[in-house]
């Protein structure tokens, strides 16, 4: 319809007309279409006036397009216009998004140094402004310094307070807000509740629930989704139900919400029930709601009721799957042992799947010990993809599974594919220096092993255990396999001496001997 009418103001000639121009930049900013209306306003280069300029800019911060907004402020500056506050609204906020603080204080003092700064609309985005960015003590020391305060600018301190974690803050700003005479809504609550669902902070969120419920507050969809969010990511998902049942509106997210909530707590069943009571209630579902039943099902191994799902997802809705559920009934499949239907889907894939899901074969392929398709997903990792230690290990750990060690050619492979077979964390590093630095000797790791002229030689600066007899009987071990028993050697002193806290004594010389004997039979 709108379309039509600006077809019929071009035909009568009505569109010289600025006002009538901005009528249409308007609608079309409104409708998300912020392409035709970026073309629309090129149409009237000399014809545009501040309302034509702060129309677009909303309409791009709508959309998510902050780098947008600020471009156009630019060339809004360029031409010598004057803005006013609406446009430094829009600028300010666009800002925030982008976590720009430094253009979000040049803006400030443009502000003051103009006059602008006792509008109420440029302080309550300053505000918002340095929420985002995380200087929320600027923006506190504006609120503080504005006499006349509405619940905007309340709600926007109270979020600043709670996305930069000073939760205990904005229930003190709740308090001081109620003594002002002014009553929190839904958008009040939902920064703080989804922050608490982030940290799960459950005690500061059971305190705003109880605040909710003393007050008697509408659980609309806005803020009973983000209630029952906060109490399921908190664990208490039976208050969660409560609230979900005790909504007067849903929507979609609502739903959603619960479900994911049901799959996180191992409830998969019930998760999948509520998609279809979700749809006999008129309420279609989104790709997010879709994602949430296929991660409860690969989780609670659902094979069936997961497959059921993906194919509606595609055939009734018309959704096209994202890598996220690919990832999901892949996964599904190869818990289930189903690695054959697995990679079918995963090389008819109409789009380009990733590392993570090739990856989720391959640790599907560990749990069912399928070597062969192991390997195939192993190689194919390395040739497409940048390598992981991850896949390695992996690898190594479907042999164990299937009763198998890895071939030397297999290892050589792995280690000119220059992994690093180094699988430990940073807790361990550290305990394991300290116990080496304690005995006096630094053992080889697998990246320190080489072959030389048919010899096995060590780099290292030891030369007291260079001249050891442990060193030498490691080194007089004549099999035609002895670069993969000095990688076993390497992994198993390492995780030995990681795991005991010794001293400088002959009884940890005498554990390490055993080690390396005992290593020494059984090969």
């Amino acid at each position: 319809m709108g379309n039509a009418i600006h077809g019929v103001v071009i035909q009568i000639g009505f569109d010289s007309f600025v006002n009538l121009r901005n009528a249409l930049l308007h609608f079309y900013c409104v409708c998300w279409n912020v392409r035709d209306a970026h073309q629309l306003f090129d149409e009237f280069p000399q014809q545009r006036d501040l309302v034509s300029w702060n129309t677009l800019m909303a309409g791009y911060l709508n959309v998510r397009q902050p780098c947008s907004v600020v471009e156009l402020f630019r060339l809004l500056r360029r031409s010598y216009m004057r803005c006013n506050a609406a446009t430094i609204v829009s600028v300010v906020s666009a800002f925030g998004d982008m976590g720009n603080h430094f253009g979000g204080e040049l803006l400030h003092g443009h502000c003051i140094k103009n006059g602008m700064f006792l509008e109420l609309d440029v302080v309550t985005a300053l505000v918002s402004m340095y929420g985002k960015t995380g200087h929320i003590n600027s923006g506190q020391r504006i609120f503080y310094g504005i006499l006349k305060k509405d619940l905007i600018i309340w709600n926007c301190l109270i979020d600043g307070y709670a996305r930069n974690g000073c939760l205990e803050e904005s229930l003190s700003l709740l308090s001081l807000m109620k003594l002002e005479g002014l009553m929190p809504n839904s958008s009040t609550l939902a920064g703080v509740l989804s922050a608490c669902a982030a940290c799960e902070a459950g005690g500061v969120g059971q305190r705003i629930g109880n605040l909710v419920e003393e007050e008697k507050l509408t659980l609309d969809a806005v803020l009973g989704t983000a209630l029952l969010d906060m109490y399921s990511k908190c664990g208490f998902l039976d208050k969660a139900v409560d609230v979900f049942h005790g909504m007067e509106s849903k929507d979609v997210k609502t739903w959603t919400a619960m479900i994911s909530a049901y799959g996180a707590h191992g409830h998969a069943k019930t998760a999948v029930a509520l998609l279809h009571k979700m749809e006999e209630e008129g309420y279609g579902p989104n790709e997010v709601t879709f994602l949430a039943v296929l991660s409860a099902c690969d989780h609670g191994g659902l094979v069936k009721e997961g497959v059921d799902c993906f194919q509606r997802m595609v055939g009734v809705y018309g959704i096209a799957p994202r890598i996220e559920h690919y990832g999901c009934i892949i996964d599904l499949l190869g818990r289930a042992g189903l690695l054959g239907q697995a990679l079918d889907l995963i090389t008819s894939l109409p789009v380009k799947a990733d590392a993570t899901v090739w990856r989720a074969l391959l640790a599907a392929c560990r749990v069912h010990g399928n070597v062969a398709l192991g390997e195939q997903m192993k190689r194919m990792l390395a040739e497409t993809y940048v390598v992981h230690p991850m896949d390695a290990i992996l690898l190594s750990s479907t042999y164990a599974v299937a009763g198998r060690l890895l071939y030397e050619e297999t290892m050589q492979e792995i280690e000119g594919k220059g992994v690093a077979m180094e699988a430990e964390c940073g807790l361990l590093r550290m305990r394991r220096e300290k116990v080496l630095k304690e005995i006096g000797k630094k053992f080889p790791t697998i990246l320190e092993l080489r072959r030389s002229d048919k010899d096995l030689e060590l780099r290292r600066s030891d030369k007291d255990f260079l001249d050891s007899g442990l060193f030498h009987q490691l080194l007089s071990h004549n099999s035609a396999t002895d670069l993969e028993f000095g990688q076993i050697v390497a992994f198993v002193l390492e995780a030995f001496f990681a795991e005991l806290e010794l001293e400088e004594s002959e009884e940890s010389r005498a554990q390490v001997s055993n080690v390396i004997n005992a290593l020494l039979c059984v090969t």
